[in-house]
């Protein structure tokens, strides 16, 4: 986990924390996941269709996303105009981990 204090300031917000609970089952919550040619493996979801389930402007969202991926707890690709989000499941793996055994 690159720095917990800083994760937790990020996960201190509702919106945020919806958007990870999204990311884990985002057919469920998104009707759809992209899996093209590019993202057939990982699949993701596009910052438009995570911004309109928020509700939030792009610029909130967007801020949101990139705050979470600073910290490790999302990844990211980006094809032409659009970037595609989904949860790093090994970073947060490590940090519920590290919450269970040493905090």
């Amino acid at each position: 986990m690159k720095n917990l204090v800083e994760t937790f300031k990020v996960l201190s917000n509702y919106a945020r924390v919806d958007i990870l609970v999204w990311l884990k089952h985002p057919s469920e919550h998104f009707g759809h996941i992209y899996t093209g040619e590019y993202l057939k493996e990982k699949g993701g979801v596009c910052v438009g269709d995570i911004q309109e389930k928020a509700n939030m402007s792009p610029s909130t969202v967007s801020h949101y996303l990139k705050m979470m991926q600073q910290v490790g707890l999302l990844e990211s690709e980006r094809h032409g105009q659009w970037t595609y989000y989904r949860r790093n499941e090994e970073s947060i793996n490590e940090l519920a981990n590290l919450i269970k055994e040493d905090l």
